[in-house]
């Protein structure tokens, strides 16, 4: 038979997803003070499970406090509580749905407003234009804070384990920090961490390394990658392929491909290179080329919210489908698509000139989503994005005030 989205697929460690759509991660911004999940997380997690997913990524969780994306984000540290960890774990792996944490270090990209630690390989900040100043200055890491975020993603690999969780994704895709070492735009050092490709992937290997040393073999392994940063000089498709081919030697169980950062939001189909990316499934033509070199199960994602499309993805020889913003407006859209496959999923789309603020706004109106579902409440698709933007500016300033007056003494 051949395999469609509904069919299961079985993970080189043996595990098997009931089939072929995941939900990928998203950021929600919804957490309890400490950086915890609560009931709002609860309840999105169980909607995504009952929906119909065969996966379920959660939002990228931190493995430091000081370090975040932004505010109301998790954190999952040594002396974190495990309890709501595991109580999200129970309500997301309902429906015999499996499930990953995506694990991740935003290195440079934090902004400068929640103080703490912007780490990076190398000192270069973010370009953003005239809205660089929102985030903080990086400072190159030294040998002893590389070997403190490897230690830091193992042990929130472990409590992910603990804590019921069937494995974890490592975030080196977006721009975070382990794509900031991967890149020859923010990584410059002349020492094991830098130069080569192999010394610039050295970090993400040694993580993989290191969790699948610790979790063991039935605990799954999957790691994010852009399949090209989409800036000029940047990290492209021939060097994604390659670290492939050095990720298929530590027992990766898949590898999601993506694609941009920051400065270039190709996740929201937007590039700084003029490369066009298809309308849907962004990033298909590069996951196909991957794909035909490693026998690592691949996932792509990238703007899918039409049933042919997955299906397409599947017979093009990728393993799974991710979908994200697609199931913030319809969480049961898997559900709906076995029901009439002709469904169209929706997601928002703002194309304003000033493309920072246009992917803010697109943002704003998917977290809006999320809170809605979060409350108990059916998501609204007719969303205005000025406004959705401007309460989601102010729920940031809430949040990041929440955040700074916690931790006054550690984020300074």
């Amino acid at each position: 038979m051949s395999s469609n989205v509904f069919t299961p697929f079985t993970l080189p460690n043996g595990q098997t997803i009931k089939n072929r759509l995941a939900k990928a991660a998203m950021e929600e911004n919804m957490a309890q003070p400490n950086q915890l999940p609560g009931d709002a997380l609860f309840r999105l997690y169980r909607a995504w499970a009952e929906g119909g997913v065969g996966l379920v990524i959660t939002g990228n969780v931190m493995v430091d406090h000081l370090a975040m994306t932004g505010p109301g984000g998790l954190a999952l540290e040594t002396h974190t509580p495990l309890a709501p960890f595991q109580q999200l774990a129970k309500e997301a792996k309902r429906n015999n749905t499996r499930l990953w944490m995506q694990i991740n270090h935003p290195g440079r990209q934090v902004f400068a407003k929640m103080g703490g630690k912007v780490l990076s390989p190398s000192d270069i900040p973010l370009n953003m234009g005239k809205h660089s100043h929102l985030f903080g200055q990086p400072k190159a890491m030294t040998e002893t804070e590389i070997n403190d975020v490897v230690s830091r993603f193992v042990t929130t690999a472990l409590l992910a384990k603990q804590a019921g969780y069937d494995g974890v994704q490592i975030h080196a895709a977006h721009g975070y920090l382990l794509a900031q070492f991967l890149s020859p735009l923010t990584n410059k050092r002349k020492d094991e961490w830098g130069g080569s490709l192999e010394n610039r992937a050295r970090l993400l290997l040694t993580i993989v390394q290191r969790v699948r040393e610790q979790c063991g073999k039935d605990f799954d392994v999957a790691v994010k990658l852009n399949s090209a940063d989409f800036q000029r000089g940047g990290f492209d498709v021939d060097d994604a392929r390659d670290v492939v081919g050095m990720l298929a030697q530590h027992n990766v169980d898949l590898v999601e491909l993506s694609g941009g950062s920051y400065e270039a939001p190709a996740m929201q189909g937007r590039t700084a290179d003029d490369r066009t990316l298809a309308r849907e499934a962004y990033f298909l033509t590069f996951a196909e080329q991957i794909a035909s070199t490693t026998s690592i199960p691949i996932m792509t994602t990238g703007g899918i919210r039409k049933l042919a499309v997955a299906q397409r993805v599947i017979q093009s020889g990728v393993d799974m489908v991710g979908i994200a913003s697609a199931l913030a407006l319809t969480p049961d859209l898997p559900n709906q698509w076995r029901a009439s496959p002709d469904t169209l999923g929706v997601i928002p789309v703002v194309n304003w000139k000033d493309k920072t603020l246009s992917g803010l706004a697109t943002m704003a109106q998917v977290k809006r989503q999320l809170r809605r579902i979060g409350k108990g409440k059916q998501p609204s698709q007719n969303t205005n994005p000025i406004i959705s933007l401007i309460l989601d500016q102010l729920r940031s300033a809430s949040l990041t005030k929440r955040y700074r007056k916690q931790y006054t003494d550690e984020v300074q």
